[in-house]
Order: C-alpha cells, then structure tokens, then sequence
C-alpha cells in the first residue's frame, strides 16, 4: 500500500514517494494528495487515527486528541504520516490511536490502556464533559465521531465512556463503512484507575467504495424544497431584472440617440439656446482616470482573479468530490489562486497603463500582495489566539514560511507576466471620446443620484439572490454539514454576476445622466456593497443560527466571515465595474462626438 504526492513547483512536477516528502521541501507549496486506492490484504494493519476533541457548538475550536488525559493503546511503531498543506491549516492534528486493528481480524472486548484519574485529569474530563466535547478519529480516510461523557440530569456526577466499540465494513479487499458505538458509562472519581477498552467487528457491506462517503451527506438539508424554490426565485429574479434593465435602457437609449441625433441637425444657435442634458454632456470627463488609479486597477484585478479562481474551484468539486479528502478543497483553492496569479497582473496593469499610471511596479507588488495579505493578516491575529488557547487551529511555522514561500516565489512572479502581458497587449487608451484637459464642473443633483446612496443601495439585489445560498454555505462551514451541491453554487455564482452587472449598469446610466462622470468608483462600490450585507447577514447567522461562545470561535468567525466578505465584495465590485465599463464605452460608440 504506497502513497504518493506530487507537489508543483514554479519550474517542474516532481513525483515523490510518501517517505521522500518532508516539511523541509519548500517547493509544496501545493500538494496535491494522490492516495491510490487503498486496498488491504487480510490481516493487515488497520490505522485509526486520533484527529481532535472540541466543544460541539463550536466546530472550530479543536485541541489535540490527547491534550485531554486520555491513554494511547501499547502499540508505539508505525510509519510515518505526512500532512497536506489544506490539512496544517485547517488543523488537523492526527496521532496514532495505538490500538491494534488487522483487516477482516474481529477483537472481543480487549482492555488497551488504563487512566491514573487523580484531581486534575478528572478536572479536565468534567470540564469537557460540560462543555459537550467530542472528538474525531479516522480509519483509512473516513472520520468518526465520538462524545466524550455525558452528565447525569442533575448535573453533579460526570461519567465518561470508555468502551469503543468499532463496526467496520468491507467490500472485497476495501474498507466502505465505519460506525462507532460508545459504551461503558463509568463514573469520574478522583484518585480511582479507568480501564479504557475496545472491539471491533468486520461486516460485509453491498456499499461501494466509490460511493462510501454518501452515508456523511445530508440531501435533505441541501436539496430540500426551500433550497430548490430560492435558486427559481432568483433565476425568475434574473430574468425579469434582465428584461427590465433591457427594456428601460434600449427605449431610454434609443430616446437619447434620437434626441443626440435632433441636436446634431440644429444650427449653433438653436443648440446655445435648447436645453442640453444627459450622458452624453460628460462625454470628454466619462474615461477620465479614477481617483488613486493604483489602488482602483489593484482591486480590478484581484477581483477578476478571485472570480477566477471561484469558477475553476466550483467546476472541480462538480467534477471530483473534494470533500472526500481531507484538506483537499482548501489545497485545491490555493494551487488554484497561485496559477490564476497571471489574470491579476493582467487586468490589474493593462487598466493602470490605460489610466495613464506610471509606476507600474508598485501597482503589480500591490495587486499580487492585496488578498494574501488581507488573508494572512486577518490568519496571523488569530494565530495568537489559536496559540494561548493551545488550540490545533494554530497555524505550525513552518506551514507560515510554506505560504509566504507560495506568495514570493510563485504568485508575484506570475503577476509580473500577466502585467507585463497586459501592459503590452491591452494598455493603450483607445477611448471612443478624448478627455478634455480640464474637468467639467459636476452639477448639483437631488440626494437619491448622489453616488454614497447609489452604492448603499447597490447591493441590495445582488445579496437579495444569494442569501439564502449564504445559509447553506455558512451552515456547511461553522456546522457539522458536509456541502457537496455546488451544481448550486455554479447556478448561484451566474446569477450574482448578472444582477451585479444590470445594476452596476442602471446605477452608472442614472449617474451619468446626471451628468456625474465619477462613475469608475461608484461602479465598483454599489457592486462591492453585496459583502457589506452579507457580513450584516453573518451577524445574524451567529446569534441565532448557532450556538458559539468564547473568545476563540467569535474571533475565528468574525475575522474569517470579514475575509470572505472582504472577498465576496471585490469581485463582486470587479464584475459589475468590467460589465459597466463594457456598457459605457458602448453607449459613448454609437453616438456622435463634435
């Protein structure tokens, strides 16, 4: 039974046996986990690993197994394990069980360990008892859960169960199905000895090991009828904000052009003395450059790579079921970002270098740095709690040097070819209308055209089609919920992006209209808006879908429910600032320019 791992480095894919990859090898910056298909001859070791015990209502907060006085069984040999760069930073924290399990080999009833329960190991069992502590093991990749002890109705006397009782299903020479019973309820008193035992009984089983991770799904919480009813309810929201947008703009459009084209037959006269308005009054300020060009064409473009990246994750876990692997989606997210790095530097620089920017470099260090420092940053704060908590969430340093060995050697250097691409390819400010040297003065309009209403009120829509979306994505992360529908997730990633574009478009139509020109802003911030709902949704989620309490989780959830937001609103405001940049050089085409 061989193990193997292919990490990709910046200039070649190497292929390393299980024994030859360490914590050492800098170049894993991505690993991904190749576990062929594990097959078992009879009486061969059976490894069950100890993951982590934490509180049941908060799902993040996890310690090591053993950090809890529980005993290891006697066997202290076996081959070493390597961690995935998904799996060090999402804490896991497996360590060999020491009991002895052969394939197809039942165990009666065996005692493997005994517990010297004085004061302070039972003090610790009570506390997890109370907190409602369970732990997590696996058994050849497929997790099982346990409850720690339990109280009786009064709350005085703790017990805890220290019988595992392991039913374990086969299919031919492969393990299918793993099912754990807890049993000998045994009262925690102080200075008294707990003998810990276990069995384990082998059962044929029809499942197949392709499909021996459906028993773990939950279709009825993913495809229940509500779920079905909002992805109709936005689709015909779509349709209909579509429709809308396109009816309101080709007859108010083709007004204006009707309009433009009357004012072009007038004499010079007659158009001094008719009342000229609209979009087409702004046409020398409409591409004047944004205000801070550097920081406007950085978020541009990390947008576009977050999109990126969101549309190639969402199209392989429809195609492979990363949930089966443990690590492997957040693995897959960031191989995923460090060779989408070119899309940054590409729309990031070509936008600058048509805005006029000539530091070109700095602009790149920002666009390629922008998200993972957020990222880390935001990782970094909660480290320091993760670690005074002692928590297995703590981020190993070596697995801190592995990411910023990803950023400096992987991620800036494909941004440095995808701005360089850009600049060349893409750069050059071909504009339908000239900017005028000096701007046009911006004339007073009535509040509701103002460009602060028009992004608060931006986003409203986009959150309106996906918020019920964000219940099952929050459910799936900070509960037990394993979320697998991401034919969803695809349906609702289409449909955020065309309401972001209609309204970004409607909103830019009306603000130029009032002859408002700063529209490159507005543009991104009413679509940017979207993350400033859901992190308001987020707080309600947390009140009163759920059950956290303590200082780890609440800052593990606000600060990582900030990040996704943080997100979520630049590309967000990247997809509706490139639809309504595509719509006004439109517009400002197929008119006629003195």
């Amino acid at each position: 039974m061989e193990k193997y791992w292919i990490t990709v480095c910046p200039l070649s894919a190497h292929l390393f046996p299980s024994g030859a990859l360490n914590h050492e090898n800098l170049c894993l910056f991505v690993i991904l986990h190749l576990e062929e298909f594990v097959s078992y001859t009879d009486k061969e070791e059976v490894v069950l690993w100890m993951n982590t015990v934490g509180p049941y209502h908060n799902r993040q907060e996890t310690y090591k197994y053993f950090s809890l006085p529980f005993c290891a069984g006697i066997k202290k040999t076996i081959s070493h394990y390597h961690e995935t760069l998904g799996e060090a930073l999402q804490g896991v924290e497996l360590e060999f069980s020491g009991l002895d399990i052969k394939f197809k080999e039942e165990v009666m009833q065996t005692t493997y360990c005994e517990i010297e329960l004085d004061k302070a190991k039972r003090d610790a069992f009570v506390y997890a008892i109370k907190n409602h502590y369970w732990y997590q093991m696996y058994i050849d990749d497929l997790p099982i859960w346990g409850i720690v002890g339990e109280a009786d109705e009064n709350g005085e006397d703790h017990y805890l169960w220290t019988y595992k009782k392991l039913e374990i299903g086969f299919n031919g020479n492969r393990i299918v199905d793993v099912n754990l019973t807890s049993e000998g309820k045994v009262k925690l008193v102080p200075n008294t000895r707990i003998a810990m035992s276990y069995s384990v009984k082998w059962k044929k089983s029809d499942v197949k090991f392709e499909d021996r991770f459906d028993k773990y799904l939950d279709p009825s919480f993913f495809q229940h009828r509500i779920h079905w009813f909002s992805i109709f309810n936005s689709f015909m929201m779509v349709i209909f904000l579509v429709g809308l947008v396109s009816m309101i703009l080709m007859r108010t459009l083709r007004k204006d052009y009707a309009r433009y084209s009357k004012e072009e037959e007038m004499d010079d006269m007659d158009r001094d003395l008719g009342d000229e308005y609209g979009w087409k009054q702004v046409h020398g300020d409409v591409f004047r450059p944004s205000s801070h060009p550097l920081i406007f064409s950085s978020l541009i473009g990390s947008g576009c790579q977050i999109f990126s990246v969101s549309l190639i994750v969402i199209v392989v876990a429809m195609l492979e079921d990363l949930y089966t692997e443990r690590g492997s989606m957040l693995s897959t997210a960031i191989f995923v970002y460090a060779a989408t790095s070119p899309v940054n530097g590409y729309f990031g620089g070509s936008l600058y270098a048509k805005q006029g920017g000539r530091r070109w470099i700095k602009q790149m260090f920002v666009g390629a740095f922008l998200i993972p420092a957020m990222v880390c940053g935001t990782a970094f704060f909660i480290n320091f709690i993760a670690i005074y908590y002692h928590a297995s969430r703590a981020i190993p340093f070596g697995t801190m040097v592995a990411v910023c060995c990803i950023c400096f050697f992987v991620i800036l250097p494909l941004n440095l070819v995808g701005t360089i691409l850009g600049r060349n390819l893409s750069g050059q400010p071909n504009f339908p209308c000239r900017v005028n040297a000096v701007p046009r003065p911006i004339p007073e309009k009535k509040w509701f055209m103002e460009p602060a209403v028009i992004v608060c009120l931006g986003g409203i829509l986009p959150f309106g089609s996906i918020f019920i979306e964000m219940y099952f994505i929050f459910t799936s992360f900070w509960a037990y919920k394993i979320y697998y529908v991401y034919g969803f997730m695809m349906l609702v990633l289409v449909i955020l992006c065309i309401v972001t574009v209609c309204v970004t478009i409607v909103c830019t139509y009306f603000l130029l209209n009032a002859e408002d020109y700063r529209w490159q802003w507005t543009s991104f911030l009413s679509a940017a808006s979207t993350a400033v709902y859901v992190y308001m949704y987020s707080f309600y989620y947390y009140f009163f879908k759920t059950k956290m309490y303590g200082l780890f989780q609440t800052s593990f959830y606000f600060g990582y429910m900030a990040v996704f937001s943080t997100a979520l609103g630049i590309m967000c405001g990247a997809v509706g600032y490139m639809g309504t940049s595509a719509f006004v050089r439109k517009i400002y085409t197929n008119v006629k320019i003195d």
